[in-house]
């Protein structure tokens, strides 16, 4: 059985423009722009030194004194890839040129109040706006999106994420005290991931905790994503596991009428060295014991699922395609049911009636 998982790459490219120069700049934009030949024209931060520093480090042309800058001497066609903080999107986003082609940093909003403020002037301006939720263009879920269209494991009744591992959260100052911790800014690649398979689920039952040695808002979450009767859908996640390696787990797995993919998110684990990631199916045929197959997967999550968004948008904004994958208004729906799992995690379970007889 062939398995492509292969990007749709623009056939003509055009000029980027970074606002921001943090980590994942360096890890991540710039390795999958480079690894792709996009033509990076041009780079800005509010610390200047930094932008300088990536500049340098991978060859970028331009380093600009600021956004309004950067801006101005965009070229016509660029497009804008906002690496900022969210509290920074709407005021930046109203200084990009009406229709402009953008790339938005996940999450699309602290809150939800904020995430429609940045719709509405996406919406307003007209811009070409896309959110980086990279994780749906990770090889192995490229891999498993295409067995799955194929028809291979037939109609998906169950799909999981399980995530046990010890997060260094010190690697993320800007987020580690923030008031929405995991769902916001971890487990809403999941939810997402979720979505882009089996699209908005009708409801949502959903708790999220702290630990109780640490000062962070949330780090362990379990949501259910309600679909059909007798669809399951769960995310869960414990970023605590602190007891070594040997019981800890990062994996997306779907099951279907015919059979079931497992995929092992090996940047998850050991992070941010990760661990080599795994790719695995089981085609259920008549009268034969389950066999599971391996596959091996060149790419990973960081760098390779960044040049699926940004391609992704490239095309669109072409006229390359007539989807834009992650858009603003599909990612939407994805804080629709972040905004509903916190909710849920707010009013708590049912309390059973103890006393009731």
């Amino acid at each position: 059985m062939e398995i492509n998982y292969n990007y749709t790459l623009p056939k003509t490219s055009r000029p980027i423009i970074i606002f921001g120069a943090g980590g994942i700049v360096n890890d991540a934009h710039m390795p999958a722009y480079k690894k792709a030949g996009f033509e990076v024209y041009g780079i800005t931060n509010r610390t200047k030194a930094r932008a300088e520093k990536i500049a340098e480090k991978f060859g970028i042309p331009r380093v600009f004194d600021s956004i309004d800058d950067a801006i101005a001497q965009a070229p016509e066609n660029a497009v804008f890839d906002l690496t900022l903080m969210p509290n920074q999107f709407v005021d930046t986003l109203e200084k990009l040129p009406d229709g402009a082609a953008v790339l938005i940093q996940k999450p699309l909003g602290d809150y939800f109040e904020q995430t429609k403020e940045i719709i509405e002037v996406c919406r307003r301006k007209k811009l070409i706006a896309a959110v980086n939720c990279q994780l749906r263009f990770a090889p192995y879920i490229m891999a498993a999106r295409n067995l799955i269209k194929q028809g291979a494991i037939g109609e998906i009744y169950d799909m999981e994420v399980k995530v046990t591992v010890h997060m260094p959260w010190e690697l993320f100052p800007n987020v580690m005290y923030h008031p929405r911790l995991e769902i916001q800014q971890h487990s809403i690649h999941h939810i997402d991931l979720v979505r882009s398979f089996l699209g908005n689920p009708k409801g949502i039952m959903a708790k999220t905790l702290k630990h109780p040695g640490k000062e962070m808002s949330s780090t362990r979450t379990n949501v259910i994503m309600e679909y059909a009767d007798d669809v399951r859908a769960l995310v869960s996640t414990n970023h605590d596991h602190i007891f070594g390696h040997n019981h800890q787990e990062s994996y997306v797995k779907w099951e279907g009428t015919k059979g079931a993919i497992y995929a092992k998110m090996g940047l998850l684990m050991n992070y941010p060295d990760g661990v080599p990631d795994a790719f695995e199916y089981c085609i259920l045929e008549e009268g034969k014991k389950p066999e599971w197959k391996s596959m091996k997967l060149e790419g990973s999550w960081f760098p390779d699922a960044f040049i699926g968004t940004m391609s992704s948008l490239i095309c669109y904004a072409n006229g390359e395609t007539d989807k834009l994958d992650t858009s603003v208004d599909d990612v939407l729906d994805t804080m629709h049911v972040v905004e509903a799992a916190y909710a849920s995690s707010d009013a708590g379970g049912i309390a059973p009636k103890y006393d009731s007889i």
